[in-house]
């Protein structure tokens, strides 16, 4: 989880501590004398503003960088951002399946906990069971509570990114408006005694994507990711950013309309969600005899080899990729990512075979329809990255450095 790629330090005697951290994490500016040329500060300025950051146990000296002269000398001393002051808590949440762990600030899963949890039981149970696991998984990891800095969750619902709450969500009954931060948070200190941390919430489509392409596409400017279980939402990731709409409604694909007669969960007819989701697929199987009650069943089926899931997954990609056709000609991606469910060979075929035919060579001479690389820890990836981007932003800094007192 290193800085953003692309952003410029601020130069002179605005450049903050914050600043000067930003620059180590993305790897702009390792050493002392780098800092000093990319800020403009000076030798002493630098050597300040790092000793804030050195005190706060948030950078470390690294070994020695090459020597920087052809007469010689003593090699600089590289610096680090010390990821192991503090470690990270995220959850992703699925209409029946859920997952925790805690992770360090680079985004390395130290421990995991999954199990079945139902959403439509509703925030508050769901919420207070996450807490318990998050405990159990930091004894697992062998980390104190006091450690923890921040919790990041990723939910199958649109996101209001100010407030942290799902907005109208069609398949979170109970949910709509809800203090996921609040809740969250009450549930960790229950559990583990711990005061609070800032809790930060996203689309899980969203999180897998900003997972999925700061590990494997960072420089990847323009990044899709579709998930396909239960229902179908994409992530978008413009220029290492999440792009989420003016109220976090972006990415909300399953919801287009598609002109099939099927009623959809968010009571509107023709959705592509209501005929090619994993939940449409599973009712079909049910349909024809094959018992499947979610996206996670076909999965199964999926993996057995069974003929008539992989054919009606092959159907589905085909109804997704003629969607997709469009998404791509909009908005020129590099990457298109398939995850969830039903991303595998059958899917993926149909996906190409309508993408390729509808969009425009234009759109997709550079494309790469790939893939998950992460595959149900994405969304915990992304989550965890979230939270580290926040909290480690350089205004953020500045106020937490403040409140530390260094």
């Amino acid at each position: 989880m290193t800085g953003r790629p692309g952003r410029t330090g601020k130069s002179g005697s605005q450049a903050s501590a914050g600043d000067l951290l930003e620059l180590v994490r993305s790897g702009r500016a390792v050493t002392r004398g780098a800092l000093q040329q990319a800020t403009g500060l000076s030798r002493a300025t630098v050597g300040l503003r790092l000793d804030r950051l050195f005190r706060a146990g948030w950078l470390r000296e690294g070994a020695g960088g090459p020597v920087g002269s052809p007469l010689g000398g003593r090699p600089s001393i590289t610096l680090e951002f010390d990821d192991s002051h503090a470690v990270v808590l995220a959850a992703d949440l699925d209409t029946r399946h859920a997952r925790a762990a805690v992770l360090t600030l680079t985004g390395e899963i130290l421990a995991e906990h999954s199990g079945t949890l139902v959403i439509e039981d509703g925030p508050e149970a769901v919420l207070g069971e996450l807490g318990r696991w998050f405990a159990e998984s930091l004894v697992k990891a062998g980390h104190r509570a006091e450690e923890v800095c921040g919790i990041g969750l990723a939910v199958p619902g649109p996101v209001d990114r100010d407030s942290g709450r799902v907005v109208q969500p069609p398949i979170m009954s109970g949910w709509d408006g809800y203090d996921i931060r609040g809740r969250l948070s009450r549930a960790f200190t229950e559990h583990t005694g711990a005061p609070a941390v800032p809790v930060l919430v996203d689309n899980d489509a969203n999180l897998m994507a900003y997972g999925e392409q700061r590990t494997g596409h960072p420089s990847c400017a323009a990044f899709v990711l579709v998930k396909v279980s239960t229902g179908i939402g994409a992530g978008v990731v413009v220029d290492g950013s999440i792009y989420r709409g003016v109220d976090g409604g972006a990415g909300d694909i399953g919801h287009i309309r598609v002109g099939a007669e099927a009623l959809c969960r968010c009571g509107s007819y023709g959705c592509l969600a209501a005929v090619a989701s994993g939940g449409a697929v599973a009712r079909r199987l049910t349909e024809a005899g094959v018992p499947a009650a979610s996206g996670s069943d076909v999965r199964d089926l999926l993996a057995a080899g069974h003929p008539e899931a992989a054919a009606l997954a092959r159907e589905a990609g085909r109804r997704v990729g003629d969607v997709l056709a469009t998404v791509v000609t909009l908005l020129n991606p590099g990457v298109l990512m398939i995850a969830g469910d039903l991303a595998g060979t059958p899917f993926l075929t149909g996906v190409r075979e309508l993408l390729y035919q509808r969009a425009l060579p234009r759109s997709t001479a550079h494309l790469d329809v790939v893939t998950s690389r992460l595959g149900e820890r994405a969304a915990l990836v992304g989550a965890g990255a979230l939270v580290v981007e926040h909290l480690y932003a350089p205004q953020r800094v500045e106020e937490r450095l403040i409140a530390l007192g260094v």
